[in-house]
């Protein structure tokens, strides 16, 4: 497993949980009814406000009824989500919250580093993003991260690593330090650094030949659409086009969507309801409809990440390759407690053009593959494009 200290997990999911859920568990449909993170209020423009059963009104208050005691909103609304049986409900405190809302908008605050744990149980600095704290401090992909402001990293799943690069145990903001104990063949140096604000690179582009472009999309943040519309027109006429989304943990909806216009002309993308009000997503016109695509998907492709793909499939403008999609299909809505913290509910589920329901049950790819999925992606593309 590797992680990044752009997704960090809050201090209190320790156990068990998922570096890619905590960005797919920030409002997943939230840009779609016009609720963004950074900002949640009672409720959505357009929305009741009421989660299913009366969750939101539950949680909302016990926070309201603690505060009047005296005690933490936040810790009371923590144990009425935990009753309710939402799967995907959290609560976040204030600082948490607006980390998210960065991260939404393409920006973290960290070090620049990406990491994994090798044979051993040894981290091993994987990438060093240009421009940041790591890189002007020379540390290099290759390099061992021995230990974090003196706490050895060894054995530790690398959300905890994240963690502690992150400083999320004492919410560590820009300008703070954190210690790094590095290891590179023989030398051995400690080396302290400042936490940035630093800006994300959400998509990557590479060609695999003259004929195949590889856009790979790692969330969906702010400018994604843009970024993959660019790489569309910048791929050479009639060459295929490689839509890779596997690892790619949701975010923005508006971004999925956008993403989706790149490649369709106008048309359904996706429903979703809100408290039983039925709405429904659309593509602008003007994308390409021509080019041979391939969208790429796995395990750990999420939320947004799966309504693309749903949209891309049902509309026949793709076919996709890869392993069953991890099957994140709900709605979540923030509501903002007294103490400043933020609960986030489900409220509804959204559905692909053909009505395919995809909470719990994922995406099935139409070819299977998993280590040789992008080699398989390329002979595909090359019948695509002998049909046309």
């Amino acid at each position: 497993m590797s992680g990044r200290d752009l997704f960090c997990q809050p201090r209190r999911f320790g156990r068990g949980a998922a570096l890619t859920l905590l960005f797919a568990s920030v409002l997943v449909a939230g840009a779609a009814t016009g609720s963004l993170p950074g900002d949640p209020g009672e409720a959505a423009p357009g929305a009741t406000g009421a989660a299913p059963a009366g969750r939101s009104e539950d949680v909302t208050r016990a926070a309201e009824e603690a505060a009047a005691d005296g005690k933490s909103p936040m810790e009371a609304a923590e144990r009425a989500v935990s009753r309710s049986g939402d799967r995907w409900a959290a609560v976040y405190s204030e600082g948490e919250y607006e980390e998210f809302a960065e991260s939404l908008d393409g920006r973290y605050t960290g070090v620049g580093l990406e990491a994994r744990r090798e044979r051993g149980d040894r981290i091993e600095v994987t990438k060093v993003q240009p421009g940041s704290p790591a890189a002007a401090a020379g540390v290099r992909a290759g390099d061992r991260l021995r230990s974090v402001d003196g706490r050895s990293v060894d054995g530790l799943p690398v959300t905890d690593v994240v963690s502690l690069l992150r400083g999320d145990a004492t919410d560590a903001h820009a300008g703070t330090t954190v210690r790094l104990g590095l290891e590179r063949g023989t030398r051995v140096w400690t080396e302290t650094l400042r936490r940035a604000l630093l800006s994300t690179d959400s998509v990557t582009v590479h060609r695999l030949s003259d004929d195949t472009t590889v856009i790979t999309v790692a969330a969906f943040t702010k400018g994604v659409g843009d970024s993959v519309r660019s790489a569309v027109r910048a791929a050479p006429a009639g060459a295929g086009i490689v839509l890779d989304l596997r690892g790619n943990s949701g975010g923005l909806v508006t971004e999925a969507v956008s993403t989706a216009s790149a490649f369709l002309d106008g048309g359904l993308v996706a429903t979703y309801d809100v408290d039983g009000d039925q709405r429904a997503l659309h593509a602008d016109g003007g994308g390409d409809t021509t080019s041979p695509l391939v969208t790429l998907v796995d395990g750990g492709t999420m939320s947004a990440a799966e309504l693309l793909t749903g949209a891309l499939q049902d509309r026949g403008r793709a076919v996709v390759v890869g392993s069953r999609t991890f099957g994140k299909g709900s709605v979540q809505m923030p509501r903002r407690l007294p103490d400043g913290s933020v609960a986030e509910l489900t409220v509804g589920h959204y559905r692909t053009p053909s009505g395919h329901g995809v909470d719990g049950r994922g995406i099935t790819p139409d070819l299977e593959a998993d280590d040789g999925a992008l080699q398989r992606a390329e002979t595909v593309l090359s019948g695509l494009g002998d049909v046309s």
